[in-house]
């Protein structure tokens, strides 16, 4: 094949077949591995391609945008040249891996973060092909990704990080403070002044605890490992019970309107995964709504490609100012806060989780009073050896 100035057959992903390779493309048919119409442009990635002699001879539009060097500069070129990666020692990565003189045995390179001259980083991996298990290489095929996707995962960490030291630090500086105080000066307080102190500690030693539960959960559902231990759930007593404990703390039972609409379907869920689930969303609520909050529970159908299932589904609203639409596709994302600032902002984030381990969904919305409406359904999940 010759690669002429535009390098229109290796654009196009013509290249020759290595001998003794059933994995190679056919001849210069213009698609990849047997699949008509698919050009090397198309792939989401950069891709990069060198022969047998080390020179480039495909170099894609997603390889030349996200590594900012011209296609014209690369095909046709050695490798080194075309595409002068660094390590982060500032090492030649191509004389130090050496594909085509090394080790017989290999067959690649995992992914790794690597340098461009102007110090882009990219992330390069690569598999060498070859005619036969030890034989020379026939063909370095190497795959090219921009960072950026990595960046924001790291940006969520730090940010992740932040927030739970700056959350951790008030109430654990209040534990010490109260007492290192008591400690040291235990017969100057009064017994009121004592007890006070010490019911201080106790509720910042609960908010520390709800912070590392919340870490937990944030780490079983981003691992996927979120457990459910399934038990009959009588929702509308849990809904009673969340609004007893906020009447207990103060509240006017004036505030809480709840329905309950019979009969509802047996429910089969983790109770103290909804608890969580209620508990967070009345707390929003009472905290960043007005006006009267209603809870109402009501039966479902929910409806799948072939069959339609019974379902529970809890509304939450309030008549305060609402969400703005513009927020309303971030609402269930991590540290998202609204215009109120408080808390972690974890909390729906959890909340969008749990429902959805029980393979339920949930939506936020405008409530007829203006507030904002939360509505999350829940199929009955009875249990395989019950149904």
């Amino acid at each position: 094949m010759t690669v002429g100035a535009s390098g229109s057959a290796a654009v196009r992903g013509a290249l020759p077949p290595v001998p003794g390779d059933e994995r190679a493309p056919g001849p210069a048919t213009g698609h990849l591995d047997g699949l008509p119409g698919l050009d090397p442009d198309d792939l989401p990635d950069g891709l990069i391609v060198a022969d047998e002699t080390g020179r480039v001879v495909c170099f894609n539009a997603a390889a030349a945008r996200i590594t900012a060097i011209p296609r014209s500069d690369a095909l046709g070129h050695p490798l080194e040249r075309a595409l002068p990666l660094e390590d982060l020692k500032g090492r030649r990565w191509w004389a130090l891996t050496d594909p085509y003189g090394g080790l017989a045995t290999r067959v690649g390179q995992p992914e790794r973060n690597l340098l461009l001259p102007g110090g882009r980083e990219v992330l390069v991996s690569a598999r060498y092909v070859r005619a036969h298990p030890t034989g020379p290489v026939r063909r370095l095929v190497i795959c090219v990704r921009g960072t950026e996707a990595r960046r924001r995962t790291e940006l969520s960490h730090a940010e992740l990080i932040a927030t739970v030291a700056h959350e951790l630090r008030s109430p654990l500086t209040s534990v010490k403070g109260f007492t290192a105080t008591l400690l040291a000066k235990w017969e100057r307080f009064t017994d009121d002044q004592k007890r006070l102190m010490l019911e201080t500690v106790d509720a910042d030693a609960n908010r520390v605890t709800r912070l590392i539960a919340e870490l937990l959960d944030i780490s079983r559902i981003d691992s996927g490992r979120l457990e459910l231990r399934r038990q009959p759930v009588d929702v509308g007593t849990a809904v009673a019970r969340h609004v007893q404990s906020h009447t207990a703390s103060g509240q006017s039972p004036d505030r809480f309107l709840v329905r309950i609409q019979q009969p509802l379907p047996d429910l089969w869920a983790d109770p103290d995964k909804i608890d969580q689930v209620l508990g967070n969303l009345l707390e929003n609520a009472v905290r960043h709504g007005e006006g009267t909050v209603t809870i109402e529970v009501a039966p479902a159908e929910i409806q799948h490609a072939a069959r339609t299932e019974k379902g529970t589904a809890v509304t939450v609203c309030d008549e305060g100012p609402g969400i703005p639409e513009e927020s309303m596709s971030r609402v269930f994302t991590r540290f998202w806060r609204g215009s109120k600032r408080g808390g972690t902002g974890l909390g729906l984030y959890i909340v969008k989780g749990i429902v959805e381990a029980h393979g339920g969904t949930i939506t936020v919305g405008r409530g007829p009073g203006g507030g904002a409406e939360f509505r999350f359904v829940l199929p009955v999940g009875t249990p395989a050896h019950l149904s």
